[in-house]
């Protein structure tokens, strides 16, 4: 059943919190109000605390200060213990007092099945389970999303069903990075800035749009006092000095030999004084005005790759390419070629086979039938879809990567890792980290051809932006899966859709 809020309040007051064990807080004496019809899109750096919040709503850890909301909590991803029972069995325990009818007309909204109700759950695709969670926790009465990352198991196509589903709600909290995602369902911006917390109205686009013009003004602003600094510290020191001179004056006889003034040399010297003393202030307040600008700007270095040249145009050919796995061809007569130059953008529905010719590529072995030809001597460097289990000391794997140690760190520190987190377990690394770990790898090795297999999935918009930068900077040759779409349609040189059976 739809819900109707009435605009009640989520109120967060004086939040402070850290992990146990943890010298640093994630959180400090935060404090804000979020109307419970909002429509949130919750941006933030890697690493910045944004699921570590939605988990604090939901009172999963300790915290000092207070939060107050009339509504119930629910976090996506919902937990499936027995994914042997039917669809329609869990969302009806999700949602006890949704009718039948309704939950058909949530999940026909999504695009999923009629048949997936009656299936066990753990025979849906991902991409429809995360649907059909999303319809029983919107069936809930009196609850607010806490949607954490939906996309990461869905295609483009589903992307803009999902966007779609969830602009005609009210009342979630979704963190994502995908920025055309973004934009076709939220109303209002929650972003945790490197200082603060804040929340603006509208759409991701508007909100990158005013938070660029605030950081270039407040550029400009840095600059300007940064020179009246500079001009009015030497304006202070001419005048402290010639107050001197002229106080150091009254003890010397003039040359008349008669004595000097004193009242009216003191009078000058003191006039000197407040005027140095006016401009030191004027000094002073320039400086904390100074201090106050681009303290939420962040900074995103150029990234660096190092391709390595070949001695022909033509990388890779694939011809009457099809695949199998599980005894079921899952796409046939796949022809294309791969040149230098070319950034080929690997496109089809969930199970369309795309990891999977990514891998074969790659030189896995796949059942298949026709042909891959790679180039003589083709180095290829390949990022994988999955980075859950990155385990261990970082520099010992970059050892085991083959890979210089000081660049990795270096690449690492531009994609906003604090040098803090060089220091830990890459176990305890957020989705988000784990991930950067394997694009930085990948952008440290000298390769003819890079293999991508969904790079962006839980990185932030920033970096995404970055590596966007980095594409079109030194273009190197690439096949690769990704479902942004803004970042498809910035970078690919082309699409190759994987051919239906």
């Amino acid at each position: 059943m739809e819900r109707d809020f009435f605009m009640s309040q989520i109120s967060v007051s004086h939040l402070t919190f850290a992990y146990d064990g943890s010298y640093d807080n994630i959180f400090t004496d935060v404090s804000f109000q979020l109307d419970t019809a909002w429509k949130l899109g919750f941006c933030g750096r890697n690493g910045r605390g944004k699921t570590t919040f939605l988990r604090l709503l939901t009172g999963q850890y300790e915290y000092r200060g207070t939060i107050t909301a009339s509504v119930d909590f629910e976090y996506f991803p919902y937990p499936v213990a027995d994914t042997a029972r039917s669809t329609r069995d869990i969302l009806t325990a999700i949602a006890p007092d949704a009718p039948l009818w309704q939950i058909q007309k949530e999940l026909s909204k999504l695009a999923v099945a009629e048949d997936a109700l009656a299936r066990p759950f753990g025979t849906l695709s991902n991409g429809e389970r995360t649907k059909a969670l999303l319809a029983g926790l919107f069936l809930r009465e009196n609850s607010f999303l806490l949607i954490d990352e939906p996309t990461n198991h869905l295609d483009m196509a589903g992307r803009e069903t999902v966007a779609r589903y969830l602009d005609g709600k009210a009342g979630f909290i979704l963190v994502s990075h995908d920025r055309a995602f973004l934009d076709g369902c939220v109303d209002h911006v929650l972003s945790i800035n490197k200082m603060n917390i804040e929340i603006q109205s509208g759409n991701f686009s508007s909100w990158w749009h005013n938070k660029q013009m605030r950081d270039e003004y407040e550029a400009a602003e840095n600059e300007r006092l940064k020179k009246e600094i500079t001009h009015l510290e030497t304006a202070a020191r001419r005048t402290a000095a010639w107050s001197d001179k002229v106080e150091k004056s009254k003890k010397q006889p003039l040359k008349s030999g008669l004595s000097a003034d004193k009242g009216y040399i003191g009078h000058r010297a003191a006039k000197m004084m407040k005027r140095s003393k006016n401009a030191e202030k004027r000094r002073q307040d320039a400086a904390e005005e100074k201090s106050g600008l681009l303290r939420n700007a962040e900074t995103a270095e150029d990234l660096k790759i190092r391709p390595l040249a070949y001695h022909t145009s033509r990388l890779l050919s694939v011809e009457n390419l099809s695949v199998a796995y599980g005894g079921r061809e899952v796409f046939g007569n796949m022809t294309f070629t791969l040149r230098q130059g070319d950034r080929l953008a690997l496109t089809g529905g969930n199970g369309s086979g795309k990891s999977s010719l990514l891998k074969l590529i790659c030189g896995e072995d796949i059942p298949h039938s026709g042909t891959v030809t790679p180039g003589s001597r083709l180095v290829i460097s390949y990022l994988p879809q999955d980075a859950s289990a990155l385990a261990g000391d970082l520099d010992e794997y970059a050892a085991g990567q083959g890979i210089d140690g000081t660049l990795f760190r270096t690449v690492l520190r531009k994609l906003d890792f604090s040098r803090a987190q060089f220091e830990k377990d890459m176990r305890d690394y957020s989705a988000g980290q784990k991930k950067k770990v394997l694009l930085a790898r990948s952008l440290c090795q000298q390769a003819h051809l890079y293999i991508w297999d969904e790079p962006l999935n839980y990185i932030d918009v920033l970096s995404r932006m970055q590596v966007e930068e980095l594409i079109l900077a030194h273009r190197p040759a690439m096949l690769f899966v990704e479902h942004d779409k803004a970042f498809c349609d910035n970078i690919a040189t082309d699409m190759i859709r994987l051919p239906a059976l």
